[in-house]
């Protein structure tokens, strides 16, 4: 059997690409039989006597799965912020962040529109800029990347990425940039809904200078669906450094005594705006209502 990556799903087909040829092919009925739908970004096997006739055999385990765009096996996510129009949010960023921590992702931000903002607000945007830097989250300017994108490209040689936000952030024009010919249309802002009109229809991967990327629909926000509360503390990076410093190991870090993480936020070495996003998050995880799942 032949080893490939799956580029593009449409219609039926999946294209697989392996050693730079790329086979067009169909997925065996026993996938549908066991429930499995094969995905962009998926690592698999397969038969082919030519380019355009060839079977999809088997699904190699995957490292993850994103159903919002529909890819597997990602090793980054760029999440895509304007700095106005849609405006900034911290709040949507961490929570952008702990869906990808939940799905062992490592995240990168972007911020675009930078040019637009005033005096105070670049100096806020600096100030959240070193905030993120301190924790771990590489931060880049959309406006430096479209100038030259080699840095970008060189820190996620090997990496399969996605770009994830709002629409109407530049995302797709971002895209246009890193990814020659795609020529992806590029959206206007709603005025009515104040974010933009979602413009991408598919998902595929495409390789440049050795890094995946793949063109993915924009959407306004991401669910906690797969995260418990109890996992919620070990997807803030900033929590993990400092929780073996708390009295309880199970430390929900919000009314336990001596816990490290109140302690750094009462301090200023956790940042106070992230912590409040967390018990946001807490409590909405915790007021979710159980799903069960219907057996077969």
């Amino acid at each position: 059997m032949t080893q490939g990556i799956i580029i593009k799903a449409l219609s039926g087909f999946y294209y697989i690409e392996s050693d730079g040829v790329i086979y067009q092919t169909r997925a065996r009925g026993v996938f549908r039989k066991r429930g499995q739908s094969p995905l962009v970004g998926d690592v698999v096997e397969f038969e082919s006597s030519n380019l355009q006739e060839g079977t999809l055999t088997k699904i190699l385990p995957r490292k993850n799965a994103i159903v919002r765009p529909p890819v597997a096996n990602v090793d980054v996510g760029i999440i895509v912020m304007s700095a106005v129009e849609p405006e900034f949010s911290t709040h949507l960023v961490d929570r952008f962040l702990v869906y990808l921590e939940g799905l062992n992702v490592k995240p990168v931000i972007m911020i675009t529109k930078t040019d637009l903002l005033d005096v105070a607000g670049m100096s806020r945007l600096v100030d959240i800029k070193a905030r993120y830097e301190k924790i771990g989250y590489p931060v880049y300017s959309g406006q430096e990347v479209m100038k030259d994108k080699a840095p970008l490209l060189e820190s996620l040689r090997g990496e399969k990425v996605i770009f994830l936000g709002q629409s109407g952030v530049g995302k797709s024009t971002l895209l246009n940039e890193m990814i020659p010919d795609l020529n992806q249309e590029t959206g206007e802002i709603s005025n009515a809904l104040g974010r933009g009109r979602h413009t991408t229809r598919h998902v595929s991967l495409h390789e440049i200078e050795g890094v995946w990327i793949a063109d993915t629909p924009g959407f306004s926000t991401v669910d906690f669906m797969e995260i418990e509360k109890e996992d919620l503390p070990h997807l803030f990076p900033e929590f993990v450094e400092v929780e073996h410093e708390c009295k309880f190991r199970e430390c929900s870090h919000q009314h336990e005594p001596n816990c490290a993480v109140i302690a750094g936020v009462e301090s200023g070495d956790i940042w106070q705006e992230r912590y409040d996003h967390y018990l946001n998050f807490y409590e909405e995880l915790d007021q979710r209502k159980p799903v069960y799942k219907r057996k077969k």
